[in-house]
């Protein structure tokens, strides 16, 4: 593991990875993991397909659970948490989207609050405000299905559905990857801004280095589940371990 990496102090850390290990079939997806993010700060994980980034993410609201180790949020280890209540206070984002074909874009948006027993009056100021943050007019956006929207359009619901019970945690799973470069750049646009304006703290998972420079407060490289590095963009750039090396020839420094 390069020496550029500073894990967050534990008592500080919104997540935390102890020695996290996965095994699946006698195949070692995940190996000795460890580090923590702070409350507010964006996460990430970088890596080739395999490299074990997406299954990280998904022990952060237990879709996975790990073979060894533990996986902490806010300071609870995710085998403690009742799995309902986790996954209701993360927003997860996806590069499928995930939104209900037969919801409307308004009812897609208010699924959490509405399991969560909100009244509806506030469901619906929420919904409408959230469609206004990420850019889809509510007078035009609310009532119509997904397969209405283009593909960014939907990837803006999607991001307004995991805002829309405030959680503090935000999980995303290369969630532009699928998109054109202009629209991708746009919705990359519109995350900072949201970060800017919610401080929320965010994990997101990518094989883009452009994208993990621009977004990341700290970029963790893995390799073959193993954190190679975990440094700031600007000590990211300096690093000369193999995996974090070959990615950053992607860039001709």
């Amino acid at each position: 593991m390069d020496s550029s990496i500073a894990p967050a102090p534990a008592s500080t850390a919104a997540v935390e990875f102890q020695a996290v290990c996965y095994r699946i079939d006698g195949h070692q997806i995940l190996d000795n993991l460890s580090f923590s993010i702070e409350p507010g700060e964006t996460l990430v994980l970088l890596g080739q397909s395999g490299s074990g980034k997406t299954t990280a993410l998904k022990m952060v609201n237990g879709l996975i659970m790990p073979s060894g180790g533990e996986v902490l949020v806010d300071g609870r280890a995710t085998t403690a948490w009742d799995l309902i209540r986790l996954r209701r206070s993360i927003g997860y984002v996806i590069q499928e989207v995930g939104l209900f074909p037969h919801f409307t874009i308004g009812q897609n948006v208010g699924l959490v609050p509405r399991l969560e027993a909100w009244p509806e009056e506030r469901i619906d100021q929420r919904t409408r405000e959230l469609l206004e943050e990420v850019g889809l007019d509510p007078a035009q956006y609310i009532d119509r299905r997904p397969r209405q929207l283009s593909g960014g359009q939907r990837q803006r619901a999607g991001v307004a559905r995991a805002l829309a019970a405030n959680p503090r945690l935000l999980l995303f799973d290369e969630p532009f990857g699928a998109l054109d470069p202009v629209t991708r750049l746009e919705l990359q646009n519109q995350f900072l801004a949201l970060r800017n304006q919610l401080h929320k703290t965010s994990i997101f998972v990518t094989h883009d280095v452009r994208e993990a420079l621009r977004i990341g407060t700290r970029i963790g490289v893995l390799d073959r589940g193993r954190l190679e590095v975990l440094a700031t963009p600007q000590d990211f750039l300096k690093s000369t371990a193999p995996q974090t090396r070959a990615f950053l020839a992607v860039l001709d420094l």
